[in-house]
């Protein structure tokens, strides 16, 4: 153990006396957390909209002006011809182009029953099917006004007379739909797992650039020693990270804290596990800090795009959902909304816990099986 606490000491104070790895640990993360939050956004605003009124009726101007008045569409042209909106989306100056057709308002009227034509461009898959969504729910609320309106008396007396079933929704855990109440928890397990893994894996090779790894071959420490000395420097700054994250969650984005912040740390600590020995298992095989660099950055990137912080993991394929079992990220991203947003206990996440230590074990025996020391 006193073996252990002077290897402790030598990193710590070795990451004092590198100017270069204290901002990487200090200010990169608390940068990344206050703007990430705000770029991570599955919020659509500021949708370019255009506008082709071919029937400048009232009925068609109360339509427009509906698309007008809401806050996720700008705008950006008016005219009367269907080329002019094709080419506005071809040269993206539109998003949306909505096409009110001639007698509009007479058909409405006659026939009871009209059409409108939204023209999408899909390049972006994503602004183009939520912006379709939002014009298809202003549609059928404006289609819900103008029925009341014209319907007549006998049929509005036999409405009012029918019971009709009202649905109440009501959403939990994060009432106003907030994406940063969603957001913030995920992105903290991105800047703990950069901590970890990253700076655990340039760690070691560090050592075998500057040749110091050849003096600690020589000494009497044991690998298990040495791996854990290397280890829990990284560990006590990415829980440090963690805490200073979650106050500034709390402060500045207002999230939630509903579970026990106990068993944040015990399940982040448990994964921090996980991350630091994958990170030390990496350095093990890489001779250079860029070797290290480009082989974790791989596994992060994989990890990241398949948690489900970005996109529900339910969407993907079955392959990829069965590949997320062995993702630690996935795991420590469930367990911290869980516990933040929930406020689900130990027994709720033991699953995941006993998944993520069972994971850790493994890959810290690898990392001490793999590091090769020679007296």
């Amino acid at each position: 153990m006193r073996t252990i606490l002077f290897i402790i000491q030598k990193e710590f104070l070795q990451i004092k006396r590198d100017k270069t790895l204290l901002p990487i640990i200090f200010v990169v993360p608390i940068v990344q957390l206050l703007f990430l939050v705000y770029a991570a956004t599955f919020e659509i605003k500021n949708i370019d909209l255009c506008i082709v009124d071919n029937d400048l009726s009232s009925s068609s101007r109360e339509i427009a002006q509906k698309f007008e008045a809401s806050p996720f569409f700008n705008i950006t042209g008016k005219t009367f011809s269907i080329e002019d909106a094709e080419k506005l989306i071809e040269t993206d100056d539109a998003d949306i182009a909505i096409i009110i057709p001639h007698d509009f308002e007479r058909d409405l009227v006659r026939n009871k029953t009209a059409g409108i034509q939204i023209l999408v461009n899909s390049i972006d898959q994503t602004t183009g099917s939520i912006g379709n969504s939002y014009c298809q729910q202003i549609i059928m609320s404006y289609n819900k006004q103008i029925i009341t309106t014209f319907a007549d008396i006998k049929t509005l007396t036999s409405i009012k007379d029918s019971k009709s079933i009202n649905i109440n929704h009501q959403f939990w855990y994060n009432p106003e739909l907030n994406y940063k109440i969603f957001m913030v928890p995920g992105i903290l397990v991105i800047l703990i797992t950069i901590i970890g893994m990253f700076l655990s894996a340039m760690n070691l090779v560090k050592e075998k650039e500057v040749g110091t790894i050849e003096q600690i071959n020589v000494t009497p420490i044991k690998k298990h020693q040495f791996i854990i000395g290397k280890m829990v420097p990284f560990l006590l700054i990415a829980l440090f990270e963690l805490a200073f994250g979650l106050t500034l969650g709390k402060i500045i984005f207002n999230v939630p804290i509903v579970g026990n912040l106990g068993v944040v740390f015990i399940a982040a600590t448990v994964y921090l596990f996980v991350v630091l020995g994958f990170g030390l298992l990496i350095s093990t095989m890489s001779n250079t800090q860029q070797q290290a660099m480009f082989v974790a950055w791989f596994f992060m990137l994989v990890f990241i795009m398949m948690s489900g912080l970005f996109t529900p993991t339910d969407n993907m394929p079955d392959w990829a959902q069965k590949l997320n079992y062995i993702n630690p990220v996935a795991y420590f991203i469930k367990i911290i909304r869980m516990v933040l947003l929930k406020g689900s206990g130990i027994l709720d996440i033991k699953k995941e816990l006993l998944s993520l230590f069972g994971y850790g074990v493994i890959v810290f025996s690898l990392a001490t099986l793999r590091y090769r020391k020679t007296s």
